[in-house]
């Protein structure tokens, strides 16, 4: 499908009288206005999330770490673990369901482990901000602690989840991470709805290469990010979505020789003939691209992928590490999910034409199909 990529660039406000997009697009800041009273759909049907995705690269000083363990002894529990790791933080009120989890990744060990908690017919008392900028969220039961606070200039993020494994004996996870976000980093912003239900839409924002700092320990283990190399992700969503819905969606982000770079893909629901969500992001300006598909195979997401744009401004090769798996089938309710973490390298193009050799870039792309 083409697309006329659409750019907005002032605000307005984001549905009509009669539950409509006032003006279908993409932006590099939240321009649209949410109001969840304009919405013209049950409450059953509004779904309204966060999620954040945190990640660490540490290979190089694990594989300096591995010499020095081997020469000296020392002990791997008297100071910062130096592997690649990452957490991800999901917070959703899906109208019929709240679903809130903490999922810890070591991608040296290929490992993860993830714990949840849900709530029944929320119905929005959770309490998402409409605002974009305001990334204030609370969650807390027996299972799952998440505090989220701040938005503009920096949000920081309190967990603990004392069931939750790292993999190597320890138990019971604790911390706080700080996001930067200066107020002239640029983002994806897009807003479209269903062609068959236009009533049905998707205002999401995401948000690449806010650095991160703090950390979290899991029982005797400590994680620390540095924001000089470790970037946070967000995706901030609402909508009312159709029953039936697939999605694709990668991202990353890093350092490309000092420089923060990263990158959103992603398409197959809602009509995106107004724009795509696909852009890249570099010295903390957005450029757009166009359709980006991604090759892959779906009896196997451990085996490498491939991801094209219509423009040739995108062509990366995708090395998976591991495999964040879920399946849920409750009849009228179903999903499966397919988050594949792992290693990009190749070409990405700027607006200007400058073109940007990627190596092993550490991000994540997945396979999403949900009746819901």
């Amino acid at each position: 499908m083409a697309t006329n990529q659409t750019e907005i660039t002032e605000p307005r406000d984001l549905l009509d009288e009669r539950g409509r997009i006032t003006r279908e697009g993409w932006a590099r800041y939240p321009y649209w206005r949410y109001d969840r009273n304009q919405i013209r759909a049950s409450a059953l049907r509004i779904k309204e999330w966060d999620y954040y995705a945190i990640i660490a690269d540490r290979r190089d000083e694990a594989d300096g770490e591995r010499k020095t363990d081997s020469a000296g002894g020392a002990d791997r529990r008297d100071r910062p673990n130096h592997s690649s790791f990452g957490l991800t933080i999901t917070m959703s009120d899906l109208g019929y369901a709240g679903l809130f989890a903490v999922c810890f990744l070591d991608f040296e060990r290929r490992y993860c482990h993830q714990v949840g908690t849900s709530r029944v017919m929320p119905l929005g008392r959770t309490g998402f901000p409409s605002d974009p900028e305001d990334g204030t969220v609370t969650y807390r039961d027996r299972t799952l602690e998440l505090v989220v606070t701040g938005g503009r200039g920096e949000r920081t993020i309190t967990f603990k989840a004392p069931g939750l494994r790292d993999g190597r004996g320890e138990e019971g996870l604790q911390g706080e991470i700080r996001l930067e976000q200066t107020p002239e980093l640029e983002s994806m912003t897009i807003a479209t709805s269903w062609a068959e239900k236009r009533t049905a839409f998707y205002y999401n924002r995401k948000i690449n290469c806010m650095p991160a700092s703090g950390g979290f320990t899991i029982g005797g283990n400590r994680y620390e990010y540095s924001r000089s190399s470790d970037f946070g992700t967000l995706d901030w969503g609402r909508g009312v979505w159709t029953y039936r819905n697939r999605w694709y969606w990668g991202s990353a982000s890093g350092n490309l020789e000092g420089v923060p770079f990263g990158f959103n893909i992603g398409y197959g629901f809602s009509d995106r003939s107004p724009a795509s969500e696909n852009t890249l992001f570099y010295r903390g300006r957005a450029h757009k691209i166009g359709e980006v598909t991604f090759h892959y195979d779906p009896a196997d997401y451990l085996k490498p992928w491939r991801f094209t744009s219509s423009d040739t401004r995108l062509e990366m090769s995708f090395q998976p590490i591991l495999d964040r798996t879920s399946e849920t089938n409750l009849g009228i309710i179903r999903s499966s999910q397919h988050q594949v973490f792992g290693r990009f390298s190749g070409t990405a193009v700027l607006d200007d034409g400058t073109r940007l050799a990627v190596k092993d870039l550490l991000g994540f792309a997945e396979d999403v199909y949900n009746r819901w």
